[in-house]
């Protein structure tokens, strides 16, 4: 398979966690698709704890007294072999542990480029992001986090789309931007910037009113940081096609229905406090529940 033309971003190394589930696997299409566009090196992580099922290896109940040990070194033989058969040319680091997922791969991760996950899986991946182990991962990554949600179509293949959205609270999400407008140049994409906040309101006495004046200020307020994030970066990356707009309907709505359109939905995740560590508001959990494309997570302290 050959590399597209240009010079590719080096980014070091991706990490994808793999369970056997149909979602992992479909993580790990991405994360090859991932370290490909990054020029990096792929390190599969698995573990026996995480092992229970895995259907493209061998039936379960036909084999109950079968290592839990030598179960994960069947997906992780057979996660190599897919890897190479889609990039024979790809580094790939085949990691096997006995730790649970979540410290497991945060402390594998800690100096990748990006972290690779699905949205459902078993063992140590139960419930992702419906529960509390995928959204403790979330949550804590101090890394870009890739959680690959939509359909799960190989990942090597057209995405259809052409776009990269992103969005953007404040000016405090400049290093998601800047994830955004490098990640549109590594898939030669356009760059679409979603500010979207919600319509303000003043209070006349029992009743919530709509005030034209307020709105417009806030409106023009919205535009300004907007074009402030993303002016320098739009001259650094100046053959990228960047598309600004902003929404007063609500910000997790916006941002859902425009990843219909897109290939990737980058937000920043903002750190509250050292010992708590990030806090995944309403808007990232609507995205990480409904999107209808894979989101990636950017920490911000």
């Amino acid at each position: 398979m050959t590399r597209p033309a240009g010079k590719p971003l080096r980014d070091g190394r991706v990490v994808v966690g793999l369970d056997g589930s149909d979602s992992a696997w479909a993580a790990l299409d991405r994360a090859v698709a991932e370290a490909r566009r990054r020029d990096a090196t792929l390190e599969i992580v698995h573990a026996w704890p995480w092992a229970r099922t895995d259907p493209l290896a061998f039936d379960p109940d036909s084999e109950p007294r079968r290592p839990a040990v030598e179960i994960a070194r069947t997906v992780l033989r057979l996660a190599m072999s897919r890897a190479q058969e889609q990039d024979p040319h790809l580094r790939i680091v085949p990691t096997l542990t006995a730790q649970d997922a979540v410290p497991e791969l945060l402390r594998i991760g800690e100096d990748a480029s990006l972290i690779v996950i699905g949205t459902r899986g078993l063992g140590g991946f139960t419930g992702l992001l419906l529960g509390s182990v995928g959204l403790r991962l979330a949550a804590h990554t101090r890394r870009p986090l890739l959680v690959v949600r939509g359909g799960s179509t190989r990942a090597y293949g057209p995405e259809g789309h052409g776009k990269v959205l992103v969005g953007v609270e404040s000016g405090a999400d400049a290093a998601a931007a800047r994830f955004a407008f490098e990640e549109a140049a590594r898939r030669r994409a356009r760059l679409r910037v979603l500010y979207a906040w919600p319509k303000p309101r003043v209070f006349a006495g029992d009743h919530a009113l709509p005030a034209r004046e307020v709105v417009a200020l806030r409106a023009e307020r919205e535009q300004t940081v907007a074009h402030g994030m993303v002016a320098g970066l739009r001259e650094e990356f100046g053959h990228i096609r960047v598309r600004e707009h902003t929404t007063h309907s609500g910000p997790a709505q916006a941002l859902v229905e425009a990843s219909r359109a897109a290939d990737v939905l980058v937000l920043a995740v903002h750190r509250r406090t050292p010992r708590l560590g990030m806090q995944l508001g309403p808007v990232t959990h609507a995205a990480l529940h409904h999107a209808h494309c894979p989101v990636v997570l950017v920490p911000v302290e």
